[in-house]
Parts: C-alpha cells; sequence; structure tokens
C-alpha cells in the first residue's frame, strides 16, 4: 500500500474502473518459487504475462511467460514444474443462415474458457481434454479444477460436460492433456467435492440456480445419500471446508440444530452426523476455513473489527498480527497461501484505502514484500471508513461503517443499505463506496438487524420486520451520523442493490422528509407480489425456498395487510425524491417485474421517475463498462439532488 502524504484532489469516476493489473500470487508446492499472474493490454486486446519468482529474493522475476493475446481468470501450481492457467478465449463466427434463405444470421461473439498446463522453463503449453476433438468443439466452459491433487503430481480433477448434457468428474493429464471419467452426474448436477481424490459431495441446483441439494457418499459405497438442500443466492447454511483427518469425515460449516452461530465442524460421511463445533466464536459466523497448501485445516475465519482468524495451530497467530501491524492495523489481511513447513505466507490485503494487493510473508527473513497489486490508488485520495457502535430507538445495538470523502469536511450524505438481507457489510475496499466519497460525499453502510454474520438471534430480529425494524435501524443509523458528524441533513440520499433496493424505495416511503433521491438497484417493490412469484417457481417438493421467505417477510395468508403496507408500489403517492430504478432484464433473483411495476406506479402518481433496464445481465452482474456507465447517472442524479 502506498504511503503518500499530501492529499491531492479526488480521483475522476473513471479511475475506479481502471483495468485489474495483478489477478494473482501462488506459491509453489515446496514454498520456494513464486508466480505472478498479470493482465496487460486492453480489454478488447488483452495479453497474459506471468513472472516467476524465486521465494528466497523475490526482489526481481526469474523468468517471463508470455500467454499471447488472452484474457487469464486465475493461476495455480499443478505441480512444482508445471502451472496451471484458466484463459479466457473469445472469438467472433459467423451466424446460421435461417431456413428458405442463402443469407446468414448475425454474427455472435462466442467465449471459451480453457485450462492451459505450461512449463515453468516457459514451453511445452498443453490445453487439457485437447485430445477430446469433439468436445473441444461442443463445449464453452471447461476451466474448472476442483482437486489439484497434491498427492498426484501428474493429474488434476476437473469438471466438463458430456455429450448428453449432463456433468462429468474427470481425471485430467497435466503433461498430455487426456481426461479419464470418474463420476457421471445427472441433468442437474453441476459439481463435486473430492477428499484424496475421490467424490464424496455432489451438487445439484435447480434450474434458476438458486438451490443447491447435496449428496454425500462415503469412500468404498456406491450409492448418494440426500443430505441437505440448501439455499445459494444468501449464504448457504452448509459448505463445503476440506477433507478431515481421515478419509470417512469432511469438514464443513454449518449451524447446528438449537445453535446461534455458524461453526466449522467435522462430518461423517457414512452416518452425516456433525462434531462438535471448531474455533467457534459467540455472535459471529463463520466466514471459512483456513487451509495450508495441503489442504489442511488449520485455522476458522471470523469477521470482528475486521478480518480475524481463530487458529487450530496456535503458532500462526503471531504472525498474523505482525502483519495487521504492518498494515497499521487498517486492512483486512486474507491468509491466501500457508507453506507446508510455514514459513512463508502469500497474503492478500484489503481495506477501505487498499483495493487490493498480495504480499510475501517470509517469517526467517521477517519481510513483507509487495508482490502486486490490482489498482494502484493513492490512499490519501480515498475516503477513510470508520465502524461506528449504533444506538437504536429500542434500545439495542448495531454496527455500521462511515467512510469520509477525502479530507473529511461535512456535507452530504448516502445511505447504502447492503442486499441479502442476511449478509453484512464489511469494513473493506467498496469501489461503489469510493466513487461517492469521491464526490464529497459521506457513505454510510449500516449492518440493520436482519442481516446476516452476526448469529441466527441477530438475523431473525429482522424476521417479518421488512418495512418496519430493518428501516428503524438504517433511520438510526442516519441521526447517528448526522448529529455526531454535523453533516448536512437536508442533503440526505439512499440507494443500494437486491434487498439494498427495496430498502431504498422503502425508505423514501417512510420519511419523504429525508431523503432527497431514491435509487434502487435489482430492489423487491411489491411484497405479496414477490411471495406470489416464489411459490409459483419453486420446483423443490415442500415449497421450502417459499417457505424460506415466508418466515422472513411474512405469510400472504396471515400477514397480507402488513405485507401491503411494506410494499413502495403499493404506497408510490408518499413518495417525494426522484427514484432512480435499475434492473437486469434477465434477473433470476429478483424478477424485472418489480422494478416495472414500481416504475408505473411512480408515473401514475405524477411522481419523478428514471427507469433503466440493462439487457444480458442478471441480478446486479452486468460488466464493468455497464457498471461504469450507471454509476455516472447515479452520481449525476445525486448531484442535482444535493444542489
Amino acid at each position: 500500500m502506498g504511503r503518500s502524504h499530501a492529499a491531492t484532489s479526488a480521483y475522476p469516476l473513471a479511475d475506479f474502473f481502471a483495468q485489474a493489473k495483478t489477478r494473482a500470487v501462488v506459491l509453489s508446492p515446496s514454498g520456494d518459487r513464486i508466480a505472478v499472474l498479470e493482465q496487460h493490454g486492453a480489454a478488447d486486446d488483452p495479453r497474459g504475462l506471468i513472472l516467476l519468482f524465486d521465494a528466497v529474493d523475490p526482489a526481481r522475476p526469474v523468468r517471463r511467460i508470455e500467454l499471447g493475446s488472452l484474457k487469464v481468470e486465475w493461476l495455480d501450481w499443478a505441480n512444482e514444474q508445471r502451472l496451471l492457467a484458466g484463459v479466457v478465449i473469445k472469438k467472433t463466427v459467423p451466424g446460421a443462415k435461417p431456413i428458405g434463405s442463402l443469407t446468414p444470421g448475425a454474427a455472435q461473439t462466442v467465449t471459451a474458457r480453457r485450462v492451459v498446463s505450461l512449463d515453468t522453463a516457459g514451453g511445452d503449453p498443453v490445453v487439457l481434454f485437447e485430445t477430446d476433438a469433439a468436445r473441444m468443439r461442443r463445449s464453452q466452459d471447461m476451466g474448472a479444477v476442483i482437486d489439484l491433487l497434491p498427492e498426484d503430481p501428474d493429474h488434476v480433477l476437473m469438471v466438463a460436460w458430456e455429450v448428453e448434457g449432463v456433468m462429468g468428474l474427470h481425471k485430467v493429464n497435466i503433461n498430455t492433456g487426456r481426461a479419464e471419467r470418474l463420476e457421471r452426474g445427472n441433468f442437474a448436477t453441476v459439481g463435486w467435492r473430492t477428499h484424496n481424490g475421490v467424490a464424496v459431495l455432489r451438487r445439484d441446483v435447480n434450474p434458476r440456480r438458486t438451490v443447491e441439494t447435496l449428496y454425500a457418499r462415503a469412500p468404498g459405497e456406491s450409492e448418494w445419500k440426500f443430505m441437505r438442500r440448501t439455499r445459494i443466492v444468501d449464504k448457504p447454511d452448509l459448505s463445503w471446508v476440506a477433507g478431515g483427518d481421515n478419509i470417512d469425515t469432511v469438514l464443513v460449516s454449518t449451524r447446528a440444530e438449537g445453535e446461534d452461530v455458524e461453526t466449522i465442524r467435522e462430518m461423517n460421511l457414512h452416518t452425516l452426523a456433525f462434531g462438535p463445533p471448531m474455533q467457534p466464536r459467540a455472535g459471529r459466523d463463520v466466514l471459512y476455513g483456513l487451509l495450508d497448501d495441503r489442504r489442511r485445516y488449520v485455522g476458522a475465519a471470523y469477521y470482528g473489527d475486521r478480518l480475524e482468524y481463530e487458529f487450530a495451530e496456535p503458532g500462526l497467530a503471531a504472525h498474523h498480527r505482525a502483519m495487521n501491524r504492518f498494515f497499521d492495523d487498517d486492512c483486512d489481511v486474507h491468509l491466501v497461501q500457508i507453506s507446508p513447513d510455514r514459513s512463508r505466507i502469500v497474503a492478500y490485503v484489503d481495506g477501505p484505502r487498499e483495493p487490493g494487493a498480495w504480499y510475501l510473508y517470509d517469517k526467517t527473513a521477517r519481510s513483507m514484500t509487495n508482490m502486486g497489486a490490482r489498482l494502484v490508488l493513492d490512499p490519501q485520495r480515498l475516503g477513510h471508513c470508520r465502524l461506528l457502535k449504533i444506538g437504536t430507538r429500542d434500545g439495542a445495538e448495531i454496527e455500521a461503517y462511515l467512510t469520509s470523502p477525502p479530507g473529511g469536511t461535512p456535507g452530504p450524505l448516502v445511505v447504502l443499505p447492503h442486499g441479502g438481507p442476511e449478509v453484512r457489510d464489511q469494513r473493506r475496499f467498496d469501489r461503489q463506496v469510493q466513487v461517492l466519497a469521491a464526490q464529497g460525499w459521506w457513505v454510510l453502510q449500516p449492518n440493520f438487524r436482519g442481516s446476516g454474520g452476526y448469529g441466527l438471534d441477530f438475523a431473525k430480529q429482522g424476521w417479518r420486520r421488512w418495512g418496519e425494524r430493518m428501516q428503524e435501524d438504517i433511520e438510526d443509523a442516519v441521526a447517528h451520523v448526522v448529529r455526531d458528524k454535523g453533516l448536512d441533513a437536508e442533503r440526505v440520499a439512499i440507494m443500494g442493490t437486491s434487498y439494498g433496493g427495496y430498502a431504498a424505495l422503502m425508505g423514501a416511503v417512510r420519511r419523504p422528509d429525508l431523503y432527497k433521491a431514491a435509487i434502487s438497484i435489482c430492489g423487491v417493490s411489491d411484497l405479496p407480489d414477490m411471495l406470489a412469484w416464489e411459490k409459483r417457481d419453486d420446483e423443490t417438493p415442500t415449497k421450502e425456498i417459499f417457505d424460506f421467505w415466508k418466515k422472513r417477510i411474512g405469510d400472504p395468508e396471515v400477514d397480507g395487510p402488513m405485507l401491503e403496507a411494506a410494499s413502495p408500489r403499493r404506497r408510490a403517492a408518499e413518495i417525494a425524491c426522484p427514484v432512480l430504478l435499475v434492473h437486469g432484464v434477465n434477473d433470476e433473483i429478483v424478477p424485472i417485474v418489480q422494478s416495472r411495476i414500481m416504475n408505473r406506479a411512480l408515473r401514475g402518481a405524477g411522481k419523478s421517475v428514471d427507469h433503466v433496464e440493462v439487457p444480458d445481465a442478471g441480478h446486479g452482474d452486468w460488466e464493468d463498462k455497464v457498471e461504469k456507465e450507471l454509476m455516472e447517472r447515479y452520481v449525476a442524479l445525486l448531484r442535482r439532488a444535493f444542489a
């Protein structure tokens, strides 16, 4: 992270959308070498580059491997001599000729993902699966490695589509590209998890890609056993961590019946029974399990004041503290790779004023070496972010993050409630936040009751309180920062995505005196209609998706008046500020009709509204070029509102 001391002019919006340079930094299996993946060139003319370093003396690269005109998404070591690179190939193909016509249709851009195996001496590239010419022609997506097989340096496990349209699990030779199928899924299967090279968990998903069904099979068993069905979009209630200490167990992240927090625990593959929690923390759900380079469990990650670990190996705690001190306890230090002898660690570091960089920590040399950065931005020209404790009107306490603009001069405030709602904001680099702060505005991110990450009881306090308690917590956070920071109470706006889009609209309904603009991105506008859609599109045998939302939003048969009162579309006449609605046309999480009916309601009530539909996009998953254009619209609306 840079250490500039002279504050200069604010960054223009375009600077936040520069192409990321460094994409990955990875240690070799021995911990003696480092490979750095960089992306150069323009977006439409990319050039991939790998730099190889000696980990003992990482001051300069010892070899460059030019990858040519390719976009490279990821990099890893297959063994001490060969690297694997996930590449994206785009090509334009002629359109098909309609029946009875000699004129071809419009040309199409086809995107294909492949994995290339490279010798570190710089030659002998091999495309995995390249001996299967028919599959290479048919399948666009063959870029997923699910197991590097540390005990088998010549093979990896990959998933790829079969000719009959189902997913297969393959053992692939990294020297020849030749593949051998080990497993064949059904039409819902999207992948497997493996332990010691054996598939022990299978993942099936529904057509909407919102729910996954998990099956388990112990080594030596022939049949898959149903485990559970869990949502994908929000944090699932069971996640894979790693293989266990013996062949019959694995580690998963889950919340046991009757417990408040999610923890990591061992699961027996024969009985599906769970062991006791491993490194639990009261009031905090585990984020993930920390593994070393041999995929062995070494600790659990949590989010407290920043990213923190509960280590199964106590000796690592002192090293993580030392790395945090190097960054003045102002960043999240993610331990990405830990060498087998624990002498070297690759850490990915990000924070409110650090957009992401990789460092090599050498325990013996007592050094931290910057190995590459996503974007190079001067921290003095970015906004400071502080954790706040907010007292609510009913005597509870929530956390919120407040980002001040460079210079910290009091001024307008943009409230940015998160989506989910059972996720949470963290104190990290957030491009949207920093773009807003660069305009001279303060940005507030409240973790209202109903958010995830703080345990089930905290999340439950927002259930069936969408238009009420959750909005009150946001309003109490606004009142707190306006009072304590001397901000301009006459210039406050609210914007958000998904649930955050709903909160923006509902905030404009409840507090027309407070908000001067509302921006809803892929937001819900009508709760009864949304619940009816969830019920209609729920393919699970017992309507589990609908039941999930019925518990959290409300039961249409019991809570009808409450749901109607908490629906911005039905109260559009109460909104006084201008509204911007943005939605992906192909959104399968919140259907685009939610923004369309809100647009009609606002126009019918004579309100100021702008409605933008993003083609070929889903739930906020648009490309940077589109996001930049949209951010320009958000900033323009807020400038008019704050004028």
